[in-house]
């Protein structure tokens, strides 16, 4: 039986600059410094539930470990950790460039950072990868955020000179651009829930900042696509398949919860969105009420573990007529003892909406690499290679040699792993 996957499927893993390059100055690591303490002091509210509490509560509880210093040291080490994953089998990476090293001043670029880039590009091209180049993953140069940050008045006219300074440097090698990762999950976190910088706290905010992300995308989009016909520009975003138990109250709560969390970026943008980036992490059940959750199987975060909502989010998609790249889809695995099987069931999943006419044209497993998880710092290893931050060795997880059988046998069009 022949697979439904196209010859040009691409097949590869994601990363996002500050949370690997190491080095950085910019508003997160500003915030690190200031808040690692009570973060390290706070642990045993935040993670005594979870799985590795009792083997890693002393990583938890210390304070460096929310300090990203140098990360994975990938600023330096790309060409390597390249290397490894073409071995791997991948032909394409998703990754992110810094604002703060590009334009650390405003309106001043670094022509020294746009060359480090485009080095990164062409070790990309040497390796036979398509580069997937992210604009934005959450971290803002400390002008921007002193000035206001994503609340500043002129935040989607600076988002915009930052996407044309790029697109000059950058379009000649880059077909694919993501805009914004994760507007919903940053705006929540960073404007309603108020535990990541600048820590804001309501509706209001969160809905003024989400849409100067909309604002930044639609004029990012615009100055990509002028005079260049061979790219293709779209958003990264975290969708949740919410699943409703069948009461009329569920329904429409779904029905609610959806338009509100799922779509409302992808509607506000449409026009201005060549494909729809999906990182698919998240199930929620609603049942009189919201994350009603079986949670058979769970992630060291304890994040349950749900394929089938991979499948699901897919078709709830389709009415969009766009295509789509799973641009992250991951699991935090210390023991590399789920993964394997997670990705396995994932791009299971992944190929059941392709039969089902989804047209889906790439996957991207979160991460390449261990990294430092914000706010939760080096503890959650999310990996396909282990990293060990003492003497930065790298180490190729089986699940990774897993998902190199699995791109291999779906290249000689069977189906399965």
């Amino acid at each position: 039986m022949r697979a439904s996957f196209p010859k040009n499927f691409y097949w590869g893993a994601a990363t996002s600059a500050h949370q690997v390059e190491g080095g950085n100055t910019n508003n997160w690591t500003e915030w690190e410094k200031a808040n690692a303490r009570r973060l390290a002091l706070e642990t045993k509210e935040r993670f005594s539930a979870l799985p590795m509490w009792s083997r890693l509560k002393g990583v938890m509880r210390d304070f460096q470990n929310y300090i990203s210093k140098d990360a994975c040291d990938h600023y330096n080490r790309f060409v390597g950790d390249f290397d490894l994953a073409r071995s791997l089998g991948h032909n394409a990476h998703r990754f992110s460039i810094e604002w703060s090293r590009i334009e650390p001043k405003e309106g001043v670029f670094d022509e020294s950072e746009i060359k480090h880039y485009r080095a990164v590009i062409a070790a990309l091209r040497e390796r036979g990868m398509e580069p997937f180049l992210t604009l934005w993953h959450w971290t803002l140069p400390l002008w921007l955020s002193e000035g206001g940050g994503i609340l500043h008045p002129k935040f989607p006219e600076y988002f915009e000179r930052f996407a044309m300074r790029a697109g000059e440097a950058f379009g000649g090698e880059v077909k694919f651009w993501i805009t914004v990762n994760e507007p919903e999950i940053y705006c929540l976190n960073s404007y309603y829930r108020g535990i990541w910088p600048p820590e804001g706290r309501g509706l209001v905010a969160y809905y003024r900042a989400l849409s100067a992300l909309i604002a930044g995308h639609r004029r990012a989009y615009s100055v990509l696509k002028n005079g260049r016909s061979n790219i293709h520009v779209g958003a990264s975003l975290n969708l949740s398949w919410f699943e409703s138990a069948g009461g009329w109250h569920d329904d429409f709560l779904k029905m609610l919860i959806d338009q509100i969390w799922n779509f409302h970026f992808i509607k506000r943008v449409r026009g201005t969105i060549d494909f729809i980036g999906l990182n698919y992490y998240f199930h929620n059940r609603i049942e009189s009420g919201l994350n009603k959750n079986a949670n058979e199987r769970v992630s060291d975060l304890g994040w349950e573990i749900y394929p089938e909502g991979l499948y699901r989010m897919l078709m709830e998609l389709k009415r969009y007529q766009l295509p789509i790249y799973i641009t992250e889809n991951g699991i935090a695995d210390m023991y590399d003892a789920l993964r394997a099987e997670f990705i396995r069931e994932h791009i299971a999943a992944m190929e059941r909406a392709m039969k089902d006419g989804v047209d889906v044209r790439g996957y991207f497993y979160w991460s390449l690499l261990d990294n430092f998880e914000w706010d939760k710092g080096f503890w959650p290893r999310f990996g396909l290679i282990a990293v060990d931050y003492t003497i930065q060795k790298r180490t190729i997880r089986a699940s990774a040699q897993e998902y190199a059988k699995i791109i291999t046998s779906h290249r000689e069009g069977l189906l399965g792993p």
